[in-house]
């Protein structure tokens, strides 16, 4: 027997995405942790089907071939995982998807950006948090219940994480990636 879900978490991939079935279980799982947010923010429609419409598409080109990643994010430097949102949203844009929040949103949702607007913030957030992650599940699960409080306290402290991850992946930390953890900074330090 199939779930009962909202209309608004039906699955709406683009035809064009290329995804394993746990994929899809991953993108449905992110939905619902940001429509919960959506709800209990009282964000009004509009937003929440931004916020939608971005999950839906930031991983769709995650199990893509390289080919046709490089296809779509063919100056992205780095690993796959890296293209994957650039490829995504370019492939979107093709599409006529046009609200640069969600392309925003989509294209750096592995790497952070400074300019984001909540679409993107919620998708870095949503995307780290959701329930199917296995490690460190009592924390994860205490951010995503803290997240519509504190969005940027949660949103630091994701980014703090996955700067570290980074680092130790011996990476070279994206010029996007710096400037949005210092714009985290500036504004927990200009908070004080």
């Amino acid at each position: 027997m199939q779930p009962q879900t909202r209309p608004e978490l039906r699955p709406t991939l683009p035809q064009w995405a290329v995804v394993t079935p746990e994929r899809l279980e991953h993108i449905h799982r992110v939905a619902e942790l940001a429509a919960a947010w959506a709800e209990k923010m009282v964000i009004p429609d509009s937003e929440r089907h931004r916020w939608l419409r971005a999950v839906w598409l930031h991983d769709a080109l995650r199990d893509a071939p390289i080919e046709e990643l490089t296809r779509w994010a063919s100056t992205t430097p780095g690993p796959p995982e890296v293209r994957h949102g650039p490829a995504s949203a370019a492939r979107a844009k093709s599409e006529g998807e046009i609200d640069r929040g969600v392309l925003d949103a989509v294209r750096y949702h592995s790497i952070g950006l400074a300019e984001w607007d909540m679409v993107g913030r919620t998708l870095y957030c949503a995307d780290f948090l959701e329930p199917g992650r296995k490690i460190d599940r009592e924390w994860r699960e205490e951010l995503a219940q803290r997240f519509p409080e504190d969005s940027r306290g949660v949103l630091r402290e994701i980014a703090a994480v996955r700067l570290a991850q980074l680092i130790q992946s011996r990476w070279p930390i994206p010029e996007p990636t710096y400037r949005f953890w210092n714009s985290l900074a500036a504004g927990a330090a200009s908070s004080r």
